[in-house]
């Protein structure tokens, strides 16, 4: 495992972290979950990244279960608050902030989280409050370092420019050989004010490792065909996309890599990226994963891949 210095902060993370949407606690039963769990520490895996609102709670429960009795100091743990937790508990209130950031730690069994993450922005809250009320939960001592997810330019921008603050040191953008948005704006505003990505759906819900057949029905026991977790993967089970992921493959074996290790490295490519979030619902999953760590591909297989990318995009009317 390699590690990457995360935005300003004193983090080092592992270039593959381990995430828990739609994953434990939801659509994959706790043994499981725990297994994998054990498995990323195994592979040198440090980063664990939840989200209090991930099965409302049930995520952060089961990994309180998985992290119990392993050293603080072994691991680094992130989630994050915005979410609807039920009964009109949801955004980035200072109420809230406090109330769901103990709830998280209850659930997770831990005095203090080391990445806090704004999910989404919220737009019914003054963003002074918000930030005001990070930078208490930071002078607590229950959070270290403070990240946001999926903010706008303009958002970001705005938070960068608030004084007498804690400042973010990480982003949380949906990045990947067929996603690549967050490239125009997003990591040119994070490179330059010290804020690190940190990838979710690096292999596009799965597709990117390329077990999609576009012309078969999906793998039984796979993600798209789960009750729990498909409705995240239907935007990417579109033929066209399919069908340029299969293109793909012949570029990922010259490389010597398997297709999610490709893609992986594809992202890793990137330096302002210090980890990939991965979902895993087998151990195995991630000993595949991790094989992108320290990979060296020819960039002329990258640029043509991008190319079969921007083909695929399916055509809208």
């Amino acid at each position: 495992m390699k590690y990457r210095k995360l935005g300003a902060s004193d983090l080092n993370v592992s270039e593959i972290s381990l995430g828990s949407w739609l994953t434990y606690g939801v659509g994959v039963e706790k043994d499981a979950a725990i297994a994998c769990v054990n498995r990323a520490f195994e592979l040198g895996i440090n980063f664990i990244d939840t989200a209090n609102v991930y099965g409302r709670g049930a995520s952060e429960t089961v990994l309180g279960e998985a992290l119990a009795g392993r050293r603080r100091d072994s691991y680094i743990l992130a989630t994050k608050v915005f979410g609807d937790m039920g009964g009109g508990n949801q955004g980035l209130s200072a109420k809230q902030i406090e109330k769901q950031l103990d709830d998280s730690l209850k659930r997770l069994r831990t005095d203090f989280v080391d990445l806090y993450q704004c999910h989404r922005y919220d737009t019914n809250t003054p963003l002074a409050e918000t930030m005001e009320a990070l930078t208490r939960a930071v002078k607590s001592g229950k959070v270290r370092w403070l990240g946001f997810s999926e903010w706008s330019p303009e958002q970001i921008e705005a938070s960068i420019a608030m004084t007498g603050v804690e400042h973010f040191v990480s982003s949380q953008p949906q990045y990947s050989l067929l996603w690549r948005r967050p490239e125009a704006k997003v990591i040119p505003i994070s490179k330059a004010n010290g804020i690190s990505q940190i990838v979710w759906s690096p292999l596009a819900q799965g597709v990117l490792t390329g077990k999609y057949d576009p012309n078969s029905p999906p793998p039984a026991g796979s993600r798209a065909t789960s009750d729990n977790m498909g409705n995240a993967i239907k935007g990417w089970m579109d033929k066209s996309w399919l069908e340029g992921v299969q293109k793909m493959k012949p570029l990922a074996k010259e490389a010597g890599l398997s297709m999610a290790q490709f893609a992986l490295a594809w992202v890793l490519r990137e330096p302002n990226v210090a980890s990939a979030i991965v979902g895993a619902s087998r151990p195995d999953q991630l000993d595949d994963n991790c094989g992108a760590v320290g990979a060296k591909v020819d960039p002329a297989l990258f640029a043509k891949a991008e190319q079969i990318a921007e083909a695929a995009r399916p055509k809208r009317g």
